[in-house]
């Protein structure tokens, strides 16, 4: 599991621990880790050029102490101070291991940039100053290395209104921060590397399921197990002007771990349906959970929709099923997948306000509505409606196409129905829904079918 705190933690957990160890300890640690890091990225740090960037508080202590470990192992590294009240005791220890202060003309011959100009309580932007150094970098083609966070971005929301930093790698210290899994912020920081500094910290405010998390909890059968006790799923997706959907939704169920489909719509689609998966069956009967709503379109009966929604199995609300979901009830066992859009239109805000806050408009929308969302993008947000949020961050730009999100709604029904929670369903579905895609795309593009028949591959891996 990979764990994101706030600032506020963060800072909380670092007080507790620097109270109990000698002046200096925590940020030599992080030092450490960081240069070791930079090391690795540049392939050694003899004859290596890199460039500081050195705003004030800790983060420019962290990089100023990583330079001076540098410096000493061959590296070339000068400090461009970016505020004259540049960490004194990190500044002395470059210079004495043979770094030097120099200035923004150094940035385009450097083989590294690190970006040590703000900490974690730094607001979203840069000053002009800093904003220049950042921009001769990306126009010199000079790889940065962000320190903690890219600077600019918004630590805990994962926002990025402001410019800010681009890493190629982010070197972090304790623990995630909530920008490193959530876009936008997220595709700012490179690939994340976490150095352990020994913090004792609260539950975490995020969470991401790696395979282990996925494989502890993915409902396999044992071997007194029948297709009704694996689960019993419920499909009412498609319609006559979308059969697709229908064929589609259908293959990422089978994709999963139920013994059983119940296909529930139009004779014409239940027809295409049983023609692609003929072990469907296309008749009302008892299931342990509903998917509804994929490409239903003009078919959508929101009132009994909203039936099934009072009943005590729990349900997947996808596409057009989203428009029976009001306020008005107890929706705690309803999984909606909205996308950007469909989430923007829930809450009557902009869709480009959605992309741009994509963990508030979330948790918005899972206390509003008393359900579980999972907010489809680059990464998948999800949160219950107890607060809990998780993302998906595996996922490939290739599945970024039609069908997809119906595969989707497939199989987090299936999980559903094998007795997963919403959050688990939601969790484990967009892990191996983009597990799959990534199979999917090994040689190319995909294709939302491609993609569910890799479903069963991406299981047994994981499983295995």
């Amino acid at each position: 599991m990979r764990r994101a705190h706030t600032v506020e933690q963060v800072r909380a957990a670092e007080a507790e621990l620097m109270a109990r160890l000698p002046e200096g300890t925590l940020m030599q640690r992080a030092a450490t880790g960081l240069a070791v890091a930079i090391s690795n990225f540049v392939g050694g740090a003899y004859g290596a050029r890199v460039v500081l960037l050195i705003g004030s508080g800790d983060n420019g202590g962290d990089a100023l102490y990583a330079g001076a470990r540098l410096a000493r192992r061959g590296a070339q590294v000068i400090a461009v101070l970016l505020s004259s009240k540049a960490h004194a005791e990190g500044l002395e220890a470059l210079k004495a291991a043979g770094g030097r202060v120099g200035s923004t003309d150094d940035i385009a011959t450097a083989d590294v940039v690190v970006d040590g100009i703000v900490g974690i309580g730094g607001r979203p932007g840069l000053r002009p100053d800093a904003l220049k150094a950042v921009e001769l970098a990306d126009q010199n083609g000079v790889p940065i290395v962000a320190v903690d966070t890219p600077s600019g971005v918004d630590v805990d929301t994962g926002e990025t209104p402001e410019p800010h930093v681009r890493a190629a790698l982010t070197v972090t210290f304790g623990t995630h921060k909530i920008c490193h899994l959530i876009d936008p912020a997220a595709a700012a920081c490179g690939p994340v590397h976490l150095v352990e500094i020994g913090l004792d910290l609260p539950p975490a405010a995020a969470e991401s399921f790696q395979a282990a998390d996925v494989r502890d909890i993915y409902p396999v059968p044992h071997g007194e197990s029948d297709k009704y006790s694996r689960g019993v799923l419920g499909l009412m997706v498609g319609s006559v002007h979308y059969p697709g959907a229908a064929v589609i939704a259908t293959a990422g169920a089978l994709g999963g771990p139920v013994g059983m489909v119940r296909y529930v719509g139009p004779d014409a689609v239940a027809a295409e349906v049983r023609a692609a998966h003929p072990e469907i069956v296309a008749n009302d009967g008892r299931v342990q959970a509903w998917t509804i709503g994929s490409g239903m379109g003009d078919d959508l009966d929101v009132a009994r929709i909203r039936e099934l929604l009072d009943a005590e199995e729990p349900v997947v609300l996808d596409a057009d099923g989203l428009k029976a979901l009001d306020d008005s009830g107890d929706h705690i066992d309803v999984l909606a997948t909205p996308h950007a859009g469909e989430l923007a239109r829930l809450l009557d805000v902009d869709r480009a306000t959605v992309e741009a806050n994509r963990l508030e408009h979330a948790r918005l929308a899972a206390e509003r509505f008393d359900a579980t969302i999972l907010l489809k993008g680059s990464t998948t947000v999800i949160v219950a409606p107890d607060g809990r949020v998780r993302v998906n961050t595996n996922a490939t730009p290739w599945l970024a196409t039609a069908g997809a999100g119906d595969v989707l709604a497939g199989l987090c029904g299936a999980l559903l129905a094998s007795g997963l929670t919403p959050l688990d369903a939601a969790s484990v579905g967009a892990y191996l829904h983009a597990a799959a895609a990534n199979l999917a795309s090994a040689n190319g593009p995909v294709t939302a079918l491609s993609v569910a028949a890799s479903l069963p591959e991406a299981t047994r891996q994981l499983l295995r």
